[in-house]
């Protein structure tokens, strides 16, 4: 696995998701995103705790596919998994780990808010509902919720941002040393920082919840948070 150092040189523009990040994707998540693997196991025994044979699985923002390899690998029955993102470079990768480890994946470059869901049974969105401006966001979540069958489930994680703001500074610092912890240097901190300021828009935990009630979900819960990383479940 590539090493990240996008930012370790000085940036030009705003943070995408372009081939530079692509190739260093999954390192970037696992040293950035405090217990980015454990999440994804927790959700995929969620997963499969209750699969049946095609269960239908849409992973918004499906980057490098790792989290639908990773559920295809460990799933004892035939599942439906669609990964969508509208990264060429993110498919071409996903593309190529598919097929390098024999996964049953449809990856489609689209984007998630014009796209058609369909039917699903099952929709995960890790770290890609706060890239998306708030009212599209709102309205995006209503259509994931118009596309889950009755029973269905939403899941997805989030950085948050806390109403009380001298504990919102706090849960930032701790994020900081925790990066630091992983290697990135005071430089790269501070860039990838500069680069993600407007781009990803965080909501408060009661924020996601609101959202997820007023689109039609029922059930709201959180499943796993450290610090400002909160994984939620909603339930049709």
């Amino acid at each position: 696995m590539q090493k990240d150092k996008v930012f370790a040189s000085p940036i030009e523009k705003k943070f995408e998701f372009d081939s530079a990040v692509a190739a260093v994707f999954d390192d970037m998540l696992s040293r950035s995103v405090p217990f980015y693997d454990e999440v994804r196991r927790l959700i995929i025994s969620l997963i499969l705790s209750d699969a049946r044979d095609g269960l239908r699985v849409l992973d918004l923002g499906s980057s490098t596919a790792k989290f639908l390899i990773d559920l295809h690998s460990k799933s004892h029955v035939p599942l439906k998994l669609t990964g969508i993102d509208n990264s060429p470079a993110m498919l071409e990768r996903a593309k190529q780990k598919s097929q390098a480890f024999g996964a049953d994946i449809t990856l489609k470059l689209a984007d998630m808010l014009t796209y058609d869901f369909g039917k699903k049974d099952v929709i995960v969105a890790n770290y890609t509902l706060q890239f998306i401006r708030p009212l599209q966001r709102t309205r995006l979540v209503e259509r994931i919720s118009g596309a889950l069958e009755e029973g269905g489930m939403f899941i997805f994680s989030e950085k948050v941002v806390f109403e009380e703001k001298k504990l919102d500074k706090q849960m930032i610092d701790i994020y900081y040393e925790y990066k630091r912890s992983q290697g990135y240097s005071e430089f790269e901190i501070a860039q990838k920082r500069e680069a993600l300021e407007n781009v990803l828009v965080p909501f408060t935990i009661e924020e996601n919840i609101h959202m997820c009630k007023e689109a039609g979900f029922t059930h709201v819960d959180t499943i796993f948070q450290w610090a400002n990383f909160v994984t939620f479940v909603a339930k049709k």
